[in-house]
């Protein structure tokens, strides 16, 4: 089952943009990071403030998209999901030296 509004690969970078712009996306992105985690409400504790409804939606989103997967040891990033994790690691960096002109 796919979901028309899911941003999916093959599309403008723009697809990805929005995909990681929703509401927690990027943090459940951050909390797979370092590996698996064993259960939706392990997952769902780690993001703190997240209701299971939206959490549910973004997992559906992460994983339609290839970024996150659901195996034996839990929900974990995917490889190409461990790939962006490291784009997004750059970025983060980037962003702490970021200074606007003066």
């Amino acid at each position: 089952m796919t979901r028309s509004d899911t941003p999916l690969p093959g599309r403008p970078v723009m697809a990805l943009l929005d995909l990681l712009g929703r509401r927690w996306a990027l943090r459940v992105l951050w909390e797979l990071r370092a590996g698996p985690v064993p259960s939706f409400r392990e997952l769902q504790s780690r993001c703190g403030g997240v209701s299971s409804s939206v959490l549910s939606d973004r997992l559906a989103e992460l994983r339609e998209a290839g970024i996150v997967e659901r195996a034996d040891d839990g929900y974990r990033l995917s490889g190409r999901g461990a790939e962006l994790a490291e784009v997004v690691m750059l970025m983060a960096t980037w962003a702490a030296d970021w200074r606007p002109p003066p």
